[in-house]
């Protein structure tokens, strides 16, 4: 199974100032995603948190770690192997809670898988105990505690136990990033076409919320493909340990063939035990075919995710573009405006002018009219 997560919250997290060991250094600008990871070949636990691309926190945890309280939604441990110490900040009490009990639940398992890894090693050099010449003797495998909820963001990891084969975690995520980016991608395109117009940049606004909470759900995805790439490293460097441990068992055997082949005697026994080792020796190379190809496959996954990456961040370009001409044009249709009503307001003053104009004229006229009719009398008169 290699390493898996087992438990994820969400929080702010700290490292002590190496210099003073008393102010707080911020490790993360927002919470990140704090996850409890098992490693079954091995039996460990260890606490990892990655910002980006980034491992803040990586921790493995022992017997003699403490995690304590120090108030009610701010914890801390200190981690002697990496000399720092680690502080987390939720956003409620409980998830500070939730995260404790589970830190002293996987303490004790650390604790009891230690204990049994030395009653182990004390029974295997106990002379009582020593097993036939010959035999083959397999690792113990410890049981996957199992998973449980994601505290604070309501995701499940799933290890239900005899359950039908299915697709490793980086490729289910890097499934979902692909169907999430090309999706983007299309609303892209049409935001990209927008036409520059005074009813376009009405839209605009929603389409850029749109796009920026698009943009949250792809730093989302960002980190779970990065915590799929760390799983999928632990898994690569299993695997070549099991590889190397494949090849040393069949260059014994292989040995072990020759050795047989030299005898003199060809008993029926000897054959029998030839033809078992020939089996025992195409079971390993079948094995080691079938872990060559899944290193292959991790390889091809590694690069999908990179190309993912990289349409990110043009996504992540295209939208600052976007935001950027909408500004603009938000800008520019303040200005229509703006000189829309200086116009208006020109007009309006022109024709209080008009108006003021023309009852001046009717004065005169009226005037001039009463002007004539005097005139046209006093020649009347005179005549």
């Amino acid at each position: 199974m290699g390493e898996q997560p087992i438990y994820s919250t969400r929080a702010h997290v700290f490292q002590i100032d190496p210099n003073t060991k008393k102010n707080w250094l911020p490790a993360s600008k927002h919470a990140v995603t704090v996850s409890y990871f098992y490693d079954s070949t091995r039996n460990v636990y260890r606490i990892i948190s990655l910002d980006g691309t980034k491992a803040i926190i990586n921790s493995t945890i022992s017997p003699n770690m403490t995690f304590t309280k120090t108030s009610q939604k701010f914890g801390q441990w200190a981690d002697s192997r990496a000399n720092t110490v680690y502080g987390l900040g939720f956003s409620t009490e409980h998830h500070l809670a939730k995260f404790a009990e589970k830190f002293a639940e996987y303490k004790e398992a650390a604790r009891l898988a230690k204990e049994k890894s030395q009653e182990k090693m004390e029974m295997a050099t106990s002379p009582s105990q020593e097993s036939p010449a010959g035999e083959l003797s397999s690792p113990l495998t410890p049981v996957t505690p199992p998973m449980e909820n994601i505290n604070g963001t309501d995701e499940i990891c799933d290890t239900t136990p005899n359950s039908d084969p299915r697709p490793e975690p980086a490729q289910n995520a890097l499934a979902f990033a692909h169907r999430r980016l090309c999706r983007s991608r299309s609303h892209v395109n049409i935001l990209v076409a927008f036409d520059g117009s005074p009813k376009g940049a009405a839209e605009s606004p929603a389409m850029t919320k749109h796009w920026e909470a698009e943009l949250e759900a792809l730093k989302g995805n960002n980190a779970k493909l990065t915590a799929a790439l760390l799983e999928s490293t632990a898994n690569v460097k299993q695997w070549k340990q099991q590889l190397a441990a494949y090849q040393e068992e069949a260059e014994r055997l292989h040995k072990r063939v020759t050795e047989l082949e030299c005898q003199s005697n060809q008993t029926p026994v000897i054959k029998s035990q030839k033809t078992e080792l020939n089996q025992t020796i195409e079971e390993l190379e079948n094995v080691l075919r079938d872990k060559e190809e899944e290193m292959e496959k991790l390889k091809e996954e590694l690069e999908t995710m990179n190309d993912l990456m990289e349409q990110k961040d043009t996504l992540t370009q295209k939208l600052e573009e976007t935001e950027l001409r909408s500004r603009v044009l938000e800008e520019q249709l303040a200005g229509a405006e703006q000189r829309l009503e200086e116009n208006q307001e020109e007009q309006e003053n022109f024709r209080k002018s008009l108006r003021t104009l023309l009852e001046l004229l009717d004065g005169k006229i009226f005037e001039l009219t009463e002007l004539r009719d005097t005139l046209a009398r006093l020649i009347e008169e005179a005549s």
